[in-house]
Order: structure tokens, then sequence, then C-alpha cells
């Protein structure tokens, strides 16, 4: 494709981010333009800041609108050490809920929240690799382990699934007397 400049690239990246089942990455996104992945990272800022409901994630870039439009959510608060990070994120794909970000109370910047927007088994080892390859640091090191879960899945039986399948593996923060 020749190179995209401008107003117009941003229209056409938008519409193929809308468009796409899954995330695209910055660099399929920079390539797809001919343009680098920095340019992809300002047109993505400038989209947002249009009110476009762009969200980026360990996969990619994702149009908020692409979400199940009948999902219901919940958040979950959630206690584990950070090697038990992938085992709690494929407890809750297995149970058939997307898990739509992490978020932790900081004592000087207040909730963080990250987009996981993982879904599959396939997404939590894209998502690790994602860490391992970057070198991250994973939210809940911030907080000792503990941090919130947005879990979204079609029904609340599947929510309630993923919360009791939490609970059987230890990684569900319950309230105690």
């Amino acid at each position: 494709m020749k190179k995209l400049y401008g107003e117009d690239r941003r229209q056409i990246l938008l519409e193929k981010i809308k468009t796409s089942s899954n995330p695209l990455t910055g660099s399929e996104l920079a390539a797809f333009a001919s343009v680098s992945r920095q340019v992809i990272v300002s047109d993505m800022t400038l989209l947002k800041a249009k009110g476009e409901p762009i969200i980026a994630t360990s996969q990619g870039y994702l149009y908020m609108n692409s979400q199940a439009a009948g999902d219901i959510s919940r958040s979950i608060a959630c206690l584990h050490k950070k090697e038990d990070t992938e085992r709690e994120l494929k407890v809750l794909v297995n149970a058939g809920v997307t898990v739509k970000d992490v978020t932790v109370e900081h004592p000087v910047y207040g909730e963080l929240t990250a987009g996981i927007h993982v879904s599959t088994e396939q997404d939590v080892e894209r998502f690790m690799q994602r860490v391992r390859d970057t070198g991250a640091s994973y939210l809940l090191e911030l907080t000792g382990g503990y941090h919130l879960h947005t879990i979204t899945a079609p029904n609340v039986a599947m929510l309630e699934e993923a919360i009791r399948a939490m609970r059987e593996n230890g990684f569900l923060l319950e309230e105690t007397e």
C-alpha cells in the first residue's frame, strides 16, 4: 500500500480497527500504512483525543465497540504472587470470561488501571510472552499482590463459574470477619 498521510491515514486506520475482530498491533498498523510505529502511537493518541473509544492492550489496539454488545461485567478482588499470574488468567478464561483489565490502589497515584483483554488461553500466552519479552512488572507488585480484575461474560452463570474457579484456586480475596 502507498504511504498514507495525516487525517486520511487516521480515518483509514480507525476503520481498520473498527472492523477487526482481533486487536491490531502498532507494528501491523505501521506496515499497513507504510509509516513508523511511533507515527501510529501518535495517530492513536490523536484519535482518542477526538473521543474515539480506542484502547491499547498488550495484544494491540481495539475499538471498544468491538466487544460483545450483550456482555455483562463484574469486578473481582484478587490476591496472589506474581508467579501465579498466568495460572490466574487461565483459570478465568477457561471459565469462559474475558479479563478486561487489572486495577491496583497506589498510595501516591490512586487507582491505576491497565487493559489486559484476554479471552482465550492463546491470548494469555501472548500476554505472558509480551511481559517476558519486555521485562515489564505486574501492577500487583505495587500492592503486595492485591488487585482487582474486571471480567466480562455473556451471562451471570459464566461470571459465577469464574468466581467459583478463582475461589477454588485460592486467587479470590474473600472478606474475613
